[in-house]
């Protein structure tokens, strides 16, 4: 009888330490999933987007602040392309001008609206014109926030009689929105406005 006694003891012995091993090992395992869990998400929120062909694709070469500059300077490209690349057709001009306002905010807007009460897309559709931009660069400064920038391009109207190049020199601030399909970047651009757009040469066609 004492020896089922100790037996039963040593079974309850056996069945306690496999339950600390078994409580041991379940924590080990969770505090290794949970920081697998953290890693996991700390990378997620490093994970950076190049750029192809206007799209954000997920990339892992760079941080989200090193890469900051590029889609900036991509976003103000963008922007100046949509808002000035036009041609004579009504629904192409509102189409581009559309896209180039997901992108900006109310100043943006005010430019266009006083462009067309002014009777400027009208004349490009009227004249049979063609207005296109070149970026010659973009400066970007994320030492503050809102982002400082300054877009220098040129800009080339095309008439059916003479090619009109012109200066183009903008600057805005950029801050962060969500990506969206319209605005894969996650920027808009704010206090937006022209510093100078004077006319270099004029060629005859």
């Amino acid at each position: 009888m004492f020896q089922n006694l100790k037996n039963l003891d040593t079974a309850f012995r056996h069945v306690k330490y496999l339950s600390y091993a078994v409580t041991l090992g379940s924590l080990c395992l969770s505090g290794y999933l949970g920081m697998r869990a953290m890693e996991a998400t700390q990378a997620a929120q490093e994970r950076i987007f190049i750029l192809a062909e206007g799209k954000a694709l997920e990339a892992f070469s760079a941080t989200k602040k090193e890469n900051i500059p590029v889609e900036a300077r991509d976003h103000v490209r963008m922007f100046h392309h949509y808002f000035f690349t036009l041609s004579p057709d009504e629904n192409f001009i509102r189409e581009q001008v559309s896209k180039s306002l997901y992108l900006a905010d109310g100043s943006a807007k005010s430019v266009y609206d006083n462009l067309r009460e002014g009777g400027y897309y009208t004349q490009i559709v009227s004249a049979n014109m063609n207005q296109t931009v070149e970026t010659d660069s973009v400066s970007i400064s994320i030492d503050s926030y809102p982002f400082d920038f300054r877009f220098y391009g040129k800009q080339k109207i095309i008439r059916p009689t003479s090619v009109v190049t012109r200066s183009l020199i903008t600057k805005g601030r950029l801050r962060h929105i969500d990506r969206t399909d319209q605005n894969p970047h996650g920027f808009l651009i704010e206090n937006w406005e022209t510093l100078s757009n004077e006319t270099i040469t004029v060629k005859k066609r």
